[in-house]
């Protein structure tokens, strides 16, 4: 996906298309760990899907549940999501500075390199 240290560095039209690329990954992956708390808080705690959505935000976002969990399958979902909500934050800003990262090393390298010569 990234160029070797190599190569030259990237154009900015292209780099920018992998930066939006990166950015429509880490979106993609918030959509899906939002429909997976939706559809948990929906299934074990019977909460409208409004509610639903409020819940599983606050826990992804790390703010914390704004609906009391009532049942022990719903309690035993809130755990194990908010252990993945911790993960999925990390993925998904892992997933958007790469591309930033791996320029700016890149950039680094191709500098370090040419004072060498």
């Amino acid at each position: 996906m990234f160029e070797s240290r190599k190569k030259p560095l990237l154009p900015r039209p292209a780099f920018y298309r992998r930066v939006a690329r990166s950015l429509a990954l880490a979106f993609a992956m918030v959509q899906v760990s939002l429909g997976i708390g939706m559809a948990g808080y929906h299934g074990f705690e019977n909460l409208s899907w409004l509610d639903a959505f409020l819940n599983a935000a606050m826990i992804l976002s790390g703010m914390g549940p704004v609906a009391s969990v009532q049942t022990t399958g719903g309690k035993l979902f809130a755990g194990c999501y908010a252990l993945f909500s911790g993960l999925a934050l990390i993925a998904t800003l892992a997933v958007i500075i790469a591309p930033l990262f791996h320029r700016f090393l890149h950039k680094f390298h191709l500098e370090t390199e040419s004072r060498e010569k």
